[in-house]
């Protein structure tokens, strides 16, 4: 797959530092960059390898489980765990920006407004400008993101975004792989004192996603940066804990939650248990006639 735009655009900037970056970003889960240069025109170019496959909004919509929906979560969170390991800052991670190859190979792309860590993000020299906005669409200028999936940090233009941006997308991205659509906001009602921008629960929308589940969107997508994971490891951790029918760190557990996770966990040894007992007080009732 070839790239190329004409010479001294604003463009031309976002490709060469996106070709840069990504040179960088050595890893399964990352295009890589094979070559780059300046045509006899001008124009500056790169070639990648060509991606084939679905996005992850499209191919969300096939029927899949959900442990094959959280495998494929834990592929995205480790390539971007490897560019914020690298210094790298992704800021428009979304279901449109995430490939999945026909044997469930999972591709991050377009890290156009990547940043590098303790880079000013209104740094003029990356050539954003600002342009109409959509639901769908790229925020340029000095915010960048995209609404529904952008830390609340990122979009008031901050230019200390950090590692945790990523983490509040990542928890959108968890969000729309459990309830099919992006983080919803709460209808303003002026008779109440919520505020119009609290976060629909999960669950709200579909009561069959699991509490523990739930509580880890809740967690990465907290508001204030301090309340999310440090780091993307964190989160991953907590989904696979979740996987493994362990204690999740960001649901704080009462007697019946931790029954029903220690119940499923060993669902196949409780019912070895009850059916042996079952068979003894039969034995015993049989004995006694």
């Amino acid at each position: 797959m070839l790239n190329h735009v004409p010479g001294g655009t604003n463009v031309e900037a976002r490709l060469e530092r996106e070709a840069r970056i990504i040179a960088r970003l050595e890893h399964p889960g990352i295009v890589p960059v094979h070559d780059a240069g300046v045509l006899q025109d001008g124009r500056l170019y790169y070639a990648m390898k060509l991606v084939r496959g679905k996005r992850l909004d499209e191919w969300v919509e096939r029927a899949t489980s959900l442990p094959e929906r959280l495998q494929l979560f834990e592929k995205i969170c480790d390539a971007v765990a490897f560019a914020h390991a690298h210094g790298i800052i992704h800021r428009d991670l979304k279901p449109q920006n995430i490939m999945i190859g026909p044997f469930g190979e999972v591709l991050v792309m377009d890290w156009g407004v990547a940043k590098e860590m303790g880079q000013d993000q209104s740094n003029p020299s990356q050539g954003e400008k600002n342009g109409p906005l959509g639901a769908s669409q790229t925020l340029q200028g000095t915010v960048l993101g995209t609404p529904g999936y952008m830390a609340p940090e990122q979009a008031r233009g901050d230019a200390a975004v950090d590692a945790g941006a990523d983490i509040y997308s990542l928890g959108a991205i968890l969000y729309f792989l459990l309830t099919g659509q992006a983080p919803a906001q709460a209808e303003h009602d002026p008779n109440s004192s919520v505020p119009a921008s609290t976060l629909i629960p999960a669950r709200r929308l579909d009561r069959t996603i699991p509490r523990p589940l739930e509580a880890i969107c809740l967690k990465a997508l907290t508001a204030e940066r301090e309340g999310r994971y440090t780091e993307v490891t964190e989160l991953v951790s907590d989904i696979a804990n979740f996987r493994a029918g362990r204690r999740v760190r960001g649901h704080p557990e009462g007697i019946i939650d931790a029954a029903r996770r220690l119940g499923s966990k060993y669902r196949a040894v409780i019912a070895l248990i009850l059916a042996y007992l079952l068979m003894r007080i039969l034995l015993l009732i049989l004995a006694g006639l």
